[in-house]
């Protein structure tokens, strides 16, 4: 993946943390999630008083992304932090990787997680869910 587009990725991704809505936690993050064709789909954690009907960033990108019929994605990228400060890498709880399980290739689906266009390291889906489970066990 080319440095420039895991730039613009990150850069996207911090963007959304200005739309969070997290006046529980306080914690922050945001997502840009890149289909196959090259379109960017954003994403950020909407929190909810009941906790359960909380939202990750990761989600909501995908969500909007299936939702307008996109099915094939490279790469998302994930920041965050407390109030929006980036000290370390957010990554992506269970819920959201077993979604990302549902629609990527595990090898070859990557997962960026940075604290700045300076600091990051990019991860495949296979990394963060060792024997993840996903559409291939049911076929």
């Amino acid at each position: 993946m080319e440095k420039e587009l895991i730039e613009k990725l990150i850069q996207t991704a911090i963007k959304q943390l200005e739309f969070s809505y997290t006046p529980y936690s306080g914690f922050k993050v945001g997502a840009a999630l890149l289909t196959k064709d090259g379109k960017i789909y954003t994403g950020c954690n909407i929190e909810n008083a009941a906790h359960t009907p909380t939202n990750c960033a990761e989600r909501t990108a995908f969500f909007k992304a299936v939702s307008e019929g996109e099915r094939e994605f490279d790469a998302i990228c994930v920041v965050g932090g407390k109030d929006g400060v980036l000290t370390e890498y957010a990554a992506p709880c269970g819920v959201c990787r077993q979604v990302m399980m549902e629609f990527c290739n595990p090898k070859q689906f990557r997962i960026i997680l940075a604290t700045g266009t300076e600091h990051y390291d990019v991860f495949s889906l296979e990394d963060l869910l060792p024997q993840g489970f996903g559409p291939g066990n049911l076929a």
